[in-house]
């Protein structure tokens, strides 16, 4: 009876869509562009901001020692994103994937420009003052906020807001890293887990649009932005070493989730919904870990290159690993608005560096591709959407030759941590959130 009436709410949702193509093109044409150009302003802006945060933060460690900036400026930033998401957004916390997910299974979650420029500003404040999370997050948030508006205005049914809310949180992955593709195969694996054709048609105009203004905001033109330019050589023994960085990193990745999750569940109990008081203690925290270690962590920012470009230099690697580790964690679980995607792909691409170095030393050989294919497969692995973080992880090199190394890792990954789960590291976040819900509620009555 469940399988009949959901194939009966697909064939319905369909014919509603395409009735609304049919008699309103216009109007969706121009929703769905407004919604790309939207995702895009506000990842370009979002970027924008933490970069002029970041800069900022470094000239002042130039003047100021650095036990004495980075504590207040952790505790100040999360202060006021904490402050900014208590009384203006509620629902801008977190890292912005789990409540698209929630509103995409019907329900009840904030949306609207309101919760996007929230989002914006307090995740800039948050990122920008300290906290190692990614611009990934925020932005799927902000894009499909901006999505919901537009179907808002457009008055369309509710099959249509679904669509048009995943292709905007689509193209906000899209503007944010370069990555239509990414966001494209996101928006439908994680998002929707859907393949209807008039969906797939929606959601690849809104992502493509997206990156296309991104690109131009950002001053690219058309022309390809090679982040990693990485000489690939791939031979067929390195199949064999992918399949075991693909095991390794999915074990880690496990961890990962599950230090994730056991740290945003403390935090709920320990706080019981203060978000201010533990943003701000949390980003105080966070300031005075990072003002022990070296200046190369002082800009979380250039971590990613340092290891995709580090020459197998296995301290740097695992060094790093161990600090984004826990303090990703720390700050994930501390509620601010900020993105995972970031942490996974610098923490799997630590990985690969290290196994590649040490490959290296063992045979002589080291495999180009191991870097990159850590990146992908602990994304696989903690999303459990393996072909979306073979796009994420292809996006900075531009090279196709990188792709089928890559998904031989994510395969791998996403098949080991799906021994230990079924369900990605988002949807237990969302269980958590609705336990603690529960359990506020409960004393409310009380």
């Amino acid at each position: 009876m469940a399988d009949i009436n959901l194939n009966s709410y697909k064939i319905n949702s369909t014919q509603s869509i395409r009735r609304l193509l049919h008699q309103r093109w216009f109007v969706v044409i121009i929703a769905l562009m407004l919604t790309g150009l939207g995702a895009a302003i506000t990842g370009t802006l979002f970027k924008t901001g933490i970069h002029i945060l970041d800069d900022w933060r470094l000239n002042l460690l130039n003047i100021f020692p650095t036990w004495f900036v980075l504590p207040i400026l952790g505790g100040i930033g999360g202060l006021l994103s904490g402050t900014i998401i208590s009384k203006f957004a509620p629902a801008a916390g977190g890292s912005g994937v789990t409540q698209i997910i929630t509103f995409l299974r019907h329900k009840p979650v904030p949306m609207g420009l309101k919760v996007g420029i929230g989002k914006l500003i307090a995740g800039i404040l948050a990122i920008g003052s300290g906290f190692p999370l990614g611009p990934e997050g925020p932005a799927v948030q902000m894009g499909g906020s901006v999505a919901w508006q537009m179907a808002k205005w457009l008055k369309a049914p509710i099959a249509f807001r679904r669509v048009i809310v995943a292709a905007g949180s689509g193209a906000g992955i899209a503007a944010v890293f370069s990555a239509p593709i990414g966001g494209f195969i996101y928006a439908l694996e994680e998002l929707l887990n859907s393949s209807r054709p008039v969906v797939l048609l929606l959601v690849v105009v809104t992502t493509f649009w997206a990156d296309s203004w991104a690109a131009i905001f950002q001053g690219q033109g058309f022309n390809l932005d090679i982040d990693f330019p990485l000489e690939i050589n791939v031979l067929p023994i390195d199949f064999f070493y992918l399949i075991i960085l693909g095991i390794l990193v999915g074990l880690l990745a496990q961890l990962y989730s599950q230090y994730v999750l056991v740290m945003q569940d403390i935090g709920n109990k320990w706080f019981k919904g203060k978000i201010v008081r533990r943003m701000a203690i949390s980003g105080l925290l966070l300031g005075s870990i990072f003002s022990f270690l070296p200046k190369e962590f002082h800009h979380v920012g250039e971590l990613k290159k340092l290891i995709v470009l580090g020459d197998g230099n296995i301290s740097l690697a695992l060094g790093t690993f161990i600090v984004l580790f826990f303090t990703t964690g720390l700050a994930a679980a501390s509620g601010a608005p900020g993105g995972l995607f970031f942490p996974m792909l610098i923490l799997g691409g630590c990985i690969g560096s290290a196994c590649g170095a040490w490959v290296e030393a063992l045979t002589g050989h080291f495999p180009t591709t191991y870097t990159v294919a850590g990146m992908g497969a602990f994304v696989a692995a903690c999303t459990r959407t393996p072909i979306s973080a073979m796009f994420l992880a292809f996006a900075p090199t531009k090279n196709l030759l990188i792709l089928k190394p890559v998904l031989v890792a994510c395969i791998t990954s996403f098949l080991v941590a799906r021994i230990f789960n079924d369900h990605s590291i988002y949807e237990r976040q969302i269980e958590i959130e609705e336990n603690h819900k529960k359990t506020l509620s409960n004393l409310t009555h009380d």
